[in-house]
């Protein structure tokens, strides 16, 4: 199984997909196949942001809101 990219990894894999997409000078079944690859970088930094999101706001909560942070 391959190793889980971190988000940064992705955001920067994500980086390189749209620099090459951006060339228009592949074949169309390659640009296919790194789109597809984007599609799913993206997808997992969707979830990896929404994971982050919770964690931060139990974070919060365990110290007593946002309310009390001043």
């Amino acid at each position: 199984m391959k190793e889980e990219m971190t988000f940064e990894q992705s955001m920067q894999r994500l980086d390189e997909i749209v620099a090459k997409l951006s060339e228009n000078d592949m074949p169309l079944d390659d640009s296919i196949k790194l789109f597809e690859e984007g599609l799913r970088l993206v997808k997992d930094c969707n979830t990896k942001l929404t994971a982050y999101e919770t964690q931060i706001n139990d974070i919060i909560m365990k110290n007593g809101g946002a309310n009390d942070a001043a």
